[in-house]
């Protein structure tokens, strides 16, 4: 905090005006931050995104029936949160796409975001039956947050199976923790707490990254009792 306050006054003088410090401040720890620890998003993936979905929209225009262009379409909105256009788009991608395990899994995740979650519920068991490793196990955590406060025990055999095959997730022992304290177990939501944490001091460097905005959040709800 010190360092900074020094860089705030150095740059006042040099700017001779402190809103331009404080702007060059937040730029230095925002490229710090993307650089060495991962907290702050990207700005200029939203950017990037827009782009790439508006050239694929214009390729579908004169190729309508490119799949893989339609379901990187999909994905994308996915990104955006637009749940409804991605499910439009991927419904009718069923019967050719019938295999593949990615493609059941963001059918299912839509799905579950509109409305329907016995029907995504379904869509991600068959993704997980077709490759139990889709994604690295994601729908496992998705299934796991959806049921957390719905039925405590369904979330739990959710988070069981995602660690049986990714032990090394911060972000499933936060789940778990979270689960944990819905049921009023708190002894067992603060020992999901310590482990987590401990995974994360022994993953390797190149992975912490990945991992670390879990263990920050694994860190706060430690602090917090």
């Amino acid at each position: 905090m010190g360092k900074l306050f020094l860089l705030f006054v150095f740059f006042t003088w040099l700017f001779g005006n402190p809103i331009l410090a404080i702007i060059a401040l937040l730029v230095i720890v925002y490229v710090i931050d993307r650089r060495f620890i991962g907290l702050s998003p990207s700005l200029l993936k939203p950017i990037r995104r827009s782009s790439r979905l508006s050239k694929l929209k214009k390729h579908i225009a004169q190729s309508p029936n490119d799949t893989s262009a339609k379901v990187e379409i999909a994905r994308i909105l996915i990104e955006k949160k637009k749940y409804r256009e991605a499910l439009n788009l991927l419904e009718p991608l069923e019967r050719m796409l019938d295999d593949s395990a990615e493609y059941w899994d963001d059918l299912g995740l839509c799905l579950m975001q509109t409305g329907q979650p016995e029907a995504g519920e379904a869509a991600m068991s068959k993704a997980l039956l077709l490759n139990p490793r889709v994604k690295y196990g994601a729908p496992y955590l998705r299934l796991a947050a959806y049921y957390s406060k719905l039925d405590g025990e369904r979330a739990l055999s959710y988070i069981e199976a995602f660690q049986e095959i990714h032990s090394s997730s911060c972000e499933a022992y936060y789940r778990l923790a979270d689960i944990h304290e819905q049921m009023n177990r708190k002894e067992d939501a603060m020992e999901a707490v310590s482990e987590g944490l401990r995974i994360y001091r022994s993953l390797p460097r190149y992975k912490k990254r990945a991992e670390r905005k879990w263990a920050l959040r694994l860190y706060l709800r430690k602090t917090r009792g």
